[in-house]
């Protein structure tokens, strides 16, 4: 430990320090990765003495000291000391011990600001609406080992994946005990066990990073290195993900780089001047969610960030990080009218700072943990977000495709004898569909805010809104590109998700409900089964169109094809007339096995089908050599593979 700090005489012991003056430059400079060991407060043994040092970044601060349970609020018993011109202030409080509260109380050199703040690196805060930081530690004995041995390959660009979205607080409840939500502990046994039987490979959590208020789902963050305390200690998290692992199951964590709320405690007018965000409104105040813009070209703000990602990495060992809201870096005049940003230094509406940000956060991530995925939820049609930066690329692994998940649900909208009209909007993604790396999401964005559950978004009477999502989920299914699903959305929730109550898990006493889940989970098993359908994901030698162009029945077929496995054929008729004779070209001769009919009677379909397979015939369609005559079932997806 290096002794750098004269002695203060305020109760603060000032000859023991965490922070180097290498740590110091490397913090100042934006290129410290792992600040989250040196900052905050951490527990110290400094000789025969064990206390915390409380350290924090505060550059404009007049006078900072640590106030907590341990000297009853008193911002005169430990005041803490300045770290040269670093703008950190530090000092280690003996006796303080796990389990106290505290805050840093903050006397600005600035218009006479006072403030009480949460720790910016706090490891654990209470409970919401409380506000205060707890001195914590993160010792804990994983027994993941296994997992992250394989992973690489679990989360390769080659390998299925099936992801689960999941809100930690609605998810499940007990309703017999005031409607609480789960604890992680609770949470672990029972969506390991359930996201294993419906064949998911990775779960992607809503933020679990402190937030104050509940309804922003996480996505309003305070404490970016602290999961909530709603449900539990950092070790419980810990044991979920440790518990998911140890099933063979993913966890992809949101991470919400792109803005954060003006909540009187978290980061905002943090030394009594605009210390995270911009102080121009044009530039650090985000118009749609009243939300302030990180300023990722002050160096120490990109240390706080590049070390928050890093940590959820190391610390608690997850898989992949999700980026919220990229466009919204990305561009200056994001959700802007004209006048209301400013340009960059070129005259664009480029945010210069941003861009390398978000390319430093990539290089990082992936050189230090190359077994894990970055995924950009990206709204725009900007360049080489999943491409590496070496030809120019943000270095993101995969980009939500926002593009098709718009077009198909606008086009599932149409009652089924209007959908003629629309074709294009099933097959216009094939045209950019190899530029990234996709994933194809049907979120939580699209069940909320009055857009009504998916089930719901689905035309005709009961029985063709079933058929009509069994078909969406088939064709999703068919397309390259990863997969998500948003919980309740796999066995038709009937109303618009709500944060405060319980998936509507009683549906399931409804065959249709039972039937759709039945066909989530056999389309997962599918998937997985069959190179076919996502080694070669995001090469365009691993699709082929059949025919794209019948319009006129509204139906489409492709081939997914493996590298060494053959071909699976798709069908789907988007209309709820039958078709009985209809003439596909396939690639071989031979048996073609049916592996999955969304019409089957097990799914809550019809029943109609083509008796297990079909006989191939030497009679040329499509452009090849031998065809099949199918039987499309009523809203229906079929596939089909030669034996």
């Amino acid at each position: 430990m290096a002794k750098t700090i004269e002695s203060s005489g305020t109760g603060v012991r000032g000859d023991v320090s965490l922070l180097s003056g290498q740590d110091l430059h490397l913090f100042n400079e934006g290129r410290h990765y792992r600040a989250y060991n040196k900052l905050g407060a951490h527990l110290t043994d400094a000789g025969e003495e064990r206390g915390v040092c409380f350290s924090v970044w505060a550059p404009n601060a007049r006078e900072v000291s640590v106030i907590g349970s341990f000297n009853r609020w008193d911002p005169q018993t430990h005041r803490l000391e300045a770290r040269g011109n670093s703008g950190v202030w530090e000092g280690f409080v003996p006796g303080v011990t796990k389990g106290a509260l505290y805050k840093f109380h903050i006397v600005s050199r600035h218009n006479g600001y006072v403030g009480d703040k949460a720790d910016p690196f706090g490891l654990l805060h209470e409970k919401p609406p409380r506000t205060a930081s707890v001195v914590w530690d993160l010792e804990y004995d994983w027994a993941d080992d296994a997992w992250i041995s394989q992973r690489k390959e679990k989360n390769s660009l080659q390998a299925p994946m099936a992801i689960y979205e999941v809100h930690l607080g609605s998810w499940m409840r007990v309703p017999e005990d005031h409607n609480r939500s789960l604890s992680y502990r609770e949470l672990a046994p029972r969506l390991a066990d359930y996201v294993t039987r419906m064949g998911f490979t990775h779960v992607q959590m809503l933020p679990v990073m402190e937030h104050p208020f509940y309804g922003s789902w996480g996505y309003q963050t305070t404490g970016y290195f602290a999961p909530t305390a709603r449900y539990g200690e950092p070790q419980d998290f810990m044991y979920l993900v440790d518990f998911l692992h140890q099933h063979g199951i993913g966890v992809i964590l949101d991470w919400v780089p792109s803005h954060f709320p003006s909540d009187g405690h978290g980061l905002a007018y943090f030394d009594g001047t605009h210390l995270f965000e911009h102080s121009d409104s044009r530039q650090g105040f985000h118009p749609d969610w009243k939300t302030l813009i990180f300023n990722y070209g002050r160096n120490e703000v990109r240390s706080f960030l590049l070390s928050s990602a890093m940590f959820w990495l190391e610390k608690y060992h997850a898989d992949g990080l999700r980026v919220d809201a990229v466009a919204s870096m990305l561009y200056l005049d994001y959700s802007r009218k004209e006048g209301e940003w400013l340009p960059n230094q070129y005259g664009g509406r480029e945010n210069l700072e941003a861009i390398e940000f978000l390319r430093q956060f990539n290089r990082e991530a992936y050189g230090e943990h190359p077994g894990i995925q970055t995924i950009a939820e990206e709204s725009t049609a900007w360049p080489m977000v999943s491409r590496p930066i070496y030809v120019g690329g943000l270095g993101f692994g995969l980009k939500w495709d926002m593009g098709w998940m718009h077009d198909t649900l606008k086009y599932f909208a149409n009652d089924p004898i209007h959908r003629r009209f629309h074709h294009n909007q099933l097959t216009f993604r094939m045209l950019y569909g190899f530029t990234e790396n996709f994933v194809l999401p049907l979120s939580h964005d699209e069940v909320v805010h009055g857009k009504g559950s998916l089930i719901g978004k689905m035309p005709g009477d009961e029985w063709q809104k079933f058929a009509n999502l069994r078909l969406l989920f088939g064709y999703m299914y068919a397309q390259p590109g990863k997969k998500m699903l948003f919980m309740g959305d796999e066995f038709g929730q009937v109303s618009e998700w709500a944060h405060d109550a319980s998936l509507e898990w009683h549906v399931l006493q409804y065959p249709m409900h039972r039937g759709l889940q039945s066909w989530v989970e056999q389309l997962n098993r599918l998937y997985r089964k069959y190179p076919e359908l996502h080694e070669m994901d995001n090469e365009p030698g691993g699709f082929e169109w059949i025919d794209c162009n019948d319009s006129l029945s509204s139906t489409i077929s492709l081939l997914r094809k493996g590298k060494a496995t053959g071909n699976i054929v798709v069908v789907c008729n988007f209309t709820p007339v039958p078709r009985v004779g209809y003439r596909l070209g396939v690639p071989t001769g031979g048996f073609w096995r049916e592996l999955l009919n969304s019409d089957a009677a097990e799914y809550g379909g019809s029943g109609m089908g083509n008796m297990g397979g079909v006989q191939a015939e030497a009679q040329p369609s499509h452009g090849r050599s031998y065809s099949l005559s199918l039987t499309l079932p009523p809203l229906s997806a079929l596939y089909l593979k030669a034996e």
